[in-house]
C-alpha cells in the first residue's frame, strides 16, 4: 500500500470539541483568514486559481476561474454554498459539517473576500438535522467573535451569512433550482444562459461552491497556491474526501490524494468486497456517474481519468457492486430514484426517466426482447445533453454504460423471464 496522503480536511476529525470555536482556533482555525484580510482580494484570487483547486460537488469546475467569471464594478454579489448533499452514496459534506463547521464557514469568508461578495448563504440539505445544528453553533460563535460581520477583524470586508435548510428534494442540488428554492419559489432549474456568475441569486453575481470545495480554502491559503498544487496529479490538484459504500467491508469517508490507484481505494482502504466475491461494477461518482467494472480497477482516481473511461470522479462517491447482485436490480434501483426526483418541467427528463423504469420491468418480467435493449439505449442517448438540467442525463448516463457493459446478463434475464411466462 502507498503511502498515506496528507491529511487537510480531515486531519483531527474526530477530535472531541473541534465543532466549537475554541477548540477549532487551538488547531490554527481562523488563521488563514487573517493571512486573507492582509492582502489584497485579487492576491487571493491568484492563490486560488494556482492552486488549481476543482469544485468537489460534481462538475469539477476550476474554482479561480469561476470566482474570475463574477463581472466587475460596484454590484452586489453573492456567495452561496450548497450543503444540498443529495447524491446517493454521498456523506462526506456531513462529515464535515457535523465535527468541523467552522472549517467551511472559514472557507466561505475568505472566498468572499476574493470574490467581493458580501451576502452569503449555506443551503442545507433538509435532513441534516444534526448537521444543522452544529452550523448555527459554529455560526453564532463565528458571529460573536467577529469573524462574520461588519469590517472583519478590523479589514474592509463585511459578510452576512444566513444557513437555509431546504425541503428534500434532489432537484435543488442543482444550482439553479438551489436559487429558486433560496429565493422561497419552487426548486426549478432554470434555463442557461444567464450563468449564475451573473445573474443568479436575486438577479446578482453569484458565486456557488460545495461545502468541500470550501472548506478547502483555508488550506490553500495557508500552505499558498503552488505548494496546494503540488498534491495530487496535474489538473487534478490536491486531496478529495471520498465516500465508499455499498459491497465493501470497510465503508466510510477517506481522504485520499488524487490520482492513487481506483483499486488501493477500493480494497486497501475499503477493504474491498466480502469474502468470495469480486467487483461486478462500482460508480466512480456517485449514481450518475457511468458505471465502470472490476477491469477498470487499476485506473488512477482523478477527474480526468474517470473521464477518460467514459465516466466521472463527480462528488467522489464511490458505489460498489459485487458479483451477488444482478445488474437489472442495480438499473431499477438507478432509475427509479431518478424518476422520483425529476421535476418534470422538462420532457425529455419528465418522460424518458418514467419510460425507463417501464422498460425495465417489462425486462424483469420477461415482457421484452433483445431489441427492447437497442431502443432504451438509444433513447438514453437522447435525454442526454437535451434536459433543463443534469437530472435526466443523471439517469441516462448510467442506464447507458450498464446496458453497454452488461448486454449479455440482460439478454440472459430476457430469455430466462420469457421462458418462465411460458415462451410468451
Amino acid at each position: 500500500m502507498a503511502a498515506a496522503p496528507p491529511l487537510l480536511l480531515f486531519d483531527g476529525i474526530d477530535l472531541p470539541g473541534l465543532r466549537t470555536l475554541e477548540v477549532y482556533r487551538e488547531r490554527g482555525g481562523y488563521e488563514s483568514l487573517r493571512k486573507a484580510l492582509s492582502q489584497e482580494p485579487q492576491e487571493v484570487l491568484a492563490s486560488l486559481e494556482a492552486s488549481g483547486l476543482r469544485g468537489r460537488g460534481g462538475a469539477g469546475f476550476a474554482m479561480g476561474k469561476k470566482i474570475s467569471f463574477l463581472p466587475k464594478g460596484a454590484i452586489e454579489r453573492y456567495l452561496v454554498c450548497n450543503a444540498d448533499e443529495s447524491e446517493p452514496g454521498t456523506f462526506k459534506d456531513r462529515e464535515l459539517l457535523e465535527k468541523n463547521p467552522h472549517m467551511l464557514i472559514e472557507g466561505i469568508v475568505i472566498a468572499s473576500y476574493a470574490a467581493g461578495a458580501s451576502r452569503s448563504f449555506i443551503y442545507i440539505r433538509g435532513e441534516y438535522v444534526e448537521p444543522a445544528r452544529a452550523l448555527e453553533q459554529a455560526i453564532a460563535e463565528a458571529r460573536e467573535a467577529g469573524y462574520i460581520g461588519e469590517r472583519i477583524l478590523g479589514s474592509g470586508h463585511s459578510l452576512s451569512l444566513v444557513l437555509h435548510r431546504g425541503a428534500g428534494a434532489y432537484i435543488c442540488g442543482e444550482e439553479t433550482a438551489l436559487l429558486d428554492s433560496l429565493e422561497g419559489k419552487r426548486g426549478n432549474p432554470r434555463l442557461k444562459p444567464p450563468f449564475p456568475a451573473n445573474q443568479g441569486l436575486y438577479q446578482g453575481p453569484t458565486l456557488i461552491n460545495n461545502v468541500e470545495t470550501l472548506a478547502t480554502v483555508p488550506t490553500i491559503v495557508r500552505l499558498g497556491g503552488e505548494r496546494y498544487a503540488e498534491i495530487g496529479v496535474q489538473n487534478s490538484t490536491g486531496t478529495k474526501l471520498v465516500s465508499v459504500s455499498g459491497h465493501v467491508q470497510r465503508p466510510g469517508n477517506y481522504e485520499i490524494e488524487l490520482g492513487i490507484p481506483s483499486r488501493e481505494l477500493i480494497y486497501d482502504l475499503a477493504g474491498g468486497p466480502p469474502e468470495g466475491r469480486v467487483v461486478k461494477c462500482w460508480f466512480p461518482g456517485g449514481s450518475s456517474a457511468p458505471v465502470l467494472t472490476g477491469d477498470d480497477l487499476d485506473l488512477p482516481y482523478d477527474f480526468d481519468s474517470m473521464a477518460r473511461a467514459g465516466s466521472m470522479l463527480g462528488s467522489g462517491a464511490v458505489i460498489v457492486v459485487d458479483d451477488s447482485t444482478p445488474i437489472l436490480d442495480v438499473a431499477l434501483k438507478v432509475a427509479k430514484f431518478y424518476r422520483h426526483e425529476s421535476c418534470g418541467k422538462c420532457t425529455p427528463c419528465r418522460e424518458g426517466t418514467n419510460w425507463t423504469v417501464k422498460m425495465l420491468e417489462r425486462i424483469e418480467t420477461g415482457e421484452a426482447t433483445p431489441m427492447d435493449l437497442e431502443i432504451m439505449a438509444s433513447v438514453q442517448e437522447h435525454i442526454i445533453g437535451n434536459c433543463l438540467c443534469v437530472l435526466g442525463d443523471a439517469m441516462a448516463m448510467p442506464i447507458g454504460s450498464m446496458i453497454a457493459k452488461f448486454r449479455d446478463e440482460f439478454e440472459a434475464h430476457i430469455e430466462r423471464a420469457r421462458e418462465a411466462r411460458g415462451g410468451v
